[in-house]
């Protein structure tokens, strides 16, 4: 799971504080798709003939969507972003609310059908939630399960009541997708259930609704299903026993025994007595080829019919060839629809045990959702299918022939795989699909430490900059490994930032002050109007780009109508002004530069979205371009709005390189430095040539050592850099050198170094040492430079 930030130590802990963390994910061009397997569905239907249905999706991206149905067509109205992982598990309550789940421990409720808002985030899992379940006459209860055997069940209802201002930490108003602080619901009555599992009542005083727990389970929570009265709740997991509980106390009801593995997919019929299950079971291995003495096995998977009242096993049908993850029925609970791990999908008949396969596609299936005559399927794929049916009458396929009568033991199903009679799916193509895009499945963070290779599962390999979050080349369909050698390049720049594609595309992690150690001269980014020997932080301009729509916004809300100091103008202003900026609105320091510069300027078109955590409630995540200017400073990392707001960045280690500068050895040429130098890391070489020249050829030596042999303001500092060690530019009010210059190399190592190359490539490449790195210099012999302007940087060669 990627976690998104912690909480600081206590002040008895002597460990350092871990700061919170910032991330973006860099969304797809195609916003209106999912970009990762969908793990749930909720279908939506119309109270009236001729209104619209809906289906909700939600998906490994963390992302809900709304899709508006049409006998041919899916239209995405609405995408819900507020988790900051995995969306596990959807269900629909009341009239207008969704509740969803998520591997960041979280549920939240959202307004379903209006502006797809979150209006509350329920903290109270300490491991992901994995599954939901709610009631369906009873529709305000809703039961979450999760990794760590926590079983909840909540009043949406009370969940969503009124609050008055407090700070609550398990309920909080999230209308906005952030913890606004004074927003958590006052507290009547707190239900605990001690190990007795009796339920005790009492009055407290912390604030913030609490739901009942039902505790017993000792592992893993995969599984849950609900009657539609909302009185009985039934879970299953790792502990592969299926347990029954009183959902109106969280109280034990009764445990049913007989599993052999993990119990992933539940379902009751409306009476709450029959109770079908999917599970991996592992009764019979089949020893089907034998290999010098060795032996291969298929374990065949089945479902399970439970008569809760009778506390027995029913029936056992023995189906599918591997896990069953996602069951569905009929309403009359008669006909039985089941997908799972074999990417299978089949139709059975409870009473007549008949069975067919409907559907095989190409992934596995998570879930199903039925609609009318119409199945929909999720999958690890992100896109969904429908798929005909018969759902109002499903006896019709089993009428057409080609279904076969479902086992009682596994043994049965896995003879007819062994015999090659595996049945024909009914139906070859999806009826409708809505398609998702490619999720990353592979990358590569290039040396430039600005572009990052990726591999999606449809085998494209894109080159993304993730200074500006979009793609800058696709080659299609390439060899991965190929492409990155091919674009290798050695230079060495400080990792500065982290990658992961959990959400199926890439999230960039920021961590202070790690994030703050890279740098690159502005004639580098081919940033315009900016000395070119400036120095330009990566992790601050990305910072600037990431949130200037959200310093517009605030500057907004607080009637300020001019940028404030330290605050940044527009891509747009920026774009409209001309090179010839006063040195204020563009000072020669990084530090004062209040602007977003073209290589950090953010899409709006598809612009990422922030997962980040401040000093109050837990992490969110929002897009850039929705940042309304609300977010304070207990919504954002301090270190993150010290950086935009006030231009201070946090101290910074190994941002000097030291060497020392010799003769070649049997040179004639004079020494020019007795100590150690110190100069940035990414100082060019042909900075030091230049040095080197300027101290060879001037009347009388510069007095541009300190006496602890650092560059004084100069080497390391654009001053020096601009008269010393520059490009061989004669600038204005310097005097003239009327005299032949000698042209120089500088080796490392006996290498003869590209000017182009930085100290710190210089050290990464070329000396592999830990010692300080060690340069030579050496006049090329017969050639010499011949100054012929004062105020221009031409030069003639002149060979002797």
């Amino acid at each position: 799971m990627h976690r998104v930030g912690s909480a600081g130590n206590t002040n008895s802990s002597s460990r350092p504080r871990k700061e919170k963390r910032l991330t973006y994910v860099l969304n797809d061009s195609v916003d209106t798709r999912h970009c990762a397997g969908i793990n749930c569905l909720a279908v939506h239907k119309s109270a009236v003939s001729d209104g619209s249905d809906f289906l909700f999706t939600g998906s490994r991206d963390g992302r809900l969507k709304r899709w508006a149905l049409a006998e041919d067509a899916a239209t995405c109205s609405a995408t819900f972003e507020s988790h900051v992982d995995w969306v596990n598990d959807a269900v629909l309550v009341g009239d207008n609310t969704l509740v969803s789940c998520s591997s960041d421990t979280t549920l939240k409720t959202w307004n379903a059908f209006s502006n797809a808002t979150c209006t509350r985030t329920l903290r109270q899992h300490t491991d992901y939630v994995t599954c939901l379940a709610a009631a369906g006459k009873n529709s305000n209860i809703v039961a979450s399960g999760g990794l760590g055997g926590e079983v909840f069940i909540w009043d949406i209802e009370a969940a969503l009541a009124p609050v008055s201002k407090s700070n609550d930490a398990m309920v909080d108003d999230s209308s906005n997708g952030i913890n606004g602080p004074g927003n958590s619901l006052p507290l009547a009555n707190i239900r605990t259930i001690s190990s007795s599992n009796n339920i005790s009542m009492h009055t407290t005083h912390t604030q913030g609704y609490v739901p009942i727990a039902a505790k017993g389970h000792k592992e893993s929570v995969y599984a849950l299903a609900m009657n539609e009265g909302g009185t009985l709740l039934v879970s299953g997991g790792t502990e592969k026993v299926v347990r029954v509980w009183d959902s109106r106390s969280g109280s034990k009801a009764l445990k049913l025994k007989g599993h052999t593995d993990n119990i992933r997919a539940l379902l009751l019929d409306s009476s709450g007595r029959v109770l079908r299950l999917g599970h991996v079971e592992w009764t019979y291995k089949v020893l089907f080829i034998r290999i010098f003495g060795l032996y291969d096995k298929i374990s065949i998977f089945s479902d399970r019919l439970w008569d809760i009242g009778q506390q027995r096993c029913v029936h056992s049908y023995a189906v599918h060839t591997d896990s069953v993850w996602a069951l569905a029925s009929t309403p009359t609970f008669s006909h039985v629809y089941s997908g799972g791990r074999d990417f299978s999908l089949y139709l059975t008949d409870l009473q007549t045990r008949e069975s067919s396969l409907l559907c095989t596609g190409e992934h596995p299936i998570l879930q199903v959702a039925l609609h009318d005559n119409n199945i929909w399927i999720a999958s690890t794929d992100s896109s969904v299918h429908r798929w005909p049916v018969e759902g109002r009458n499903p006896q019709n396929i089993l009428q057409r022939g080609n279904s076969f009568l479902a086992g009682n033991l596994s043994f049965s199903r896995a003879r007819v795989s062994l015999e090659g009679s595996t049945p024909v799916p009914v139906y070859k193509e999806p009826n409708l699909t809505i398609p998702g895009t490619p999720g990353i499945v592979q990358h590569e963070v290039l040396n430039n430490k600005r572009h990052v290779l990726t591999k999606d599962t449809s085998g494209s390999v894109k080159l993304w900059e993730i200074t500006r979050g979009v793609v800058i080349e696709d080659y299609g369909k390439v060899s991965f490994e190929e492409k990155k050698e091919e674009l290798f390049e050695m230079v060495s720049i400080p990792a500065w930032f982290t990658v992961d594609t959990r959400l199926g595309s890439l999230s960039v992690h920021l961590d202070t002050p790690q994030c703050f150690s890279a740098e690159m001269y502005s004639v580098d980014l081919n940033i315009a109007g900016k000395p070119e020997d400036d120095k330009v932080n990566l992790a601050r301009e990305t910072l600037k780009g990431l949130l200037v729509h959200w310093l517009i916004k605030r500057k907004q809300r607080m009637g300020s109508s001019a940028p404030a100091n330290g605050e940044l103008l527009s891509g747009k202003d920026i774009a409209t002004r001309s090179h010839t900026h006063s040195r204020i609105e563009v000072d020669s320091s990084s530090e004062n530069d209040a602007m977003v510069y073209p290589p950090f300027e953010f899409s709006g078109v598809s612009p990422p979205s922030i997962i980040t955590e401040g000093t109050q409630g837990g992490p969110w995540r929002k897009k850039i371009t929705d940042l309304d200017g609300t977010e304070d400073e207990k919504d954002f990392p301090w270190w993150c709005l010290d950086c935009v707001l006030h231009n201070r960045l946090p101290p910074r280690e190994n941002t000097k390189c030291s060497f020392y500068l010799h003769p070649c050895e049997g040179s004639s040429v004079q020494i020019l430095t007795q100590g150690k130098l110190s100069a940035p890391r990414i100082l060019r070489i042909h900075k030091v040539i230049n040095y080197v020249i300027e101290k060879m050829v001037l009347d009388k030596p510069l007095d541009s050592l300190n006496t602890d042999g650092s560059f004084a303001p100069g080497l390391a500092g654009p001053q020096l850099q601009h008269q010393v060690v520059g490009d061989g530019s004669f600038r204005s009010g310097f005097k003239p050198w009327q005299k032949l210059r000698p042209s120089i190399e500088i080796l490392c190592n006996n290498q003869v170094l590209s000017p182009e190359m930085s100290l710190a490539t210089v050290r990464a490449y070329i000396w592999k040492k830990s010692d300080d790195l060690v340069l030579n210099y050496r006049v090329v012999q017969g050639r010499f430079f011949l100054c012929l302007c004062k105020n221009t940087s031409e030069h003639w060669f002149l060979d002797a």
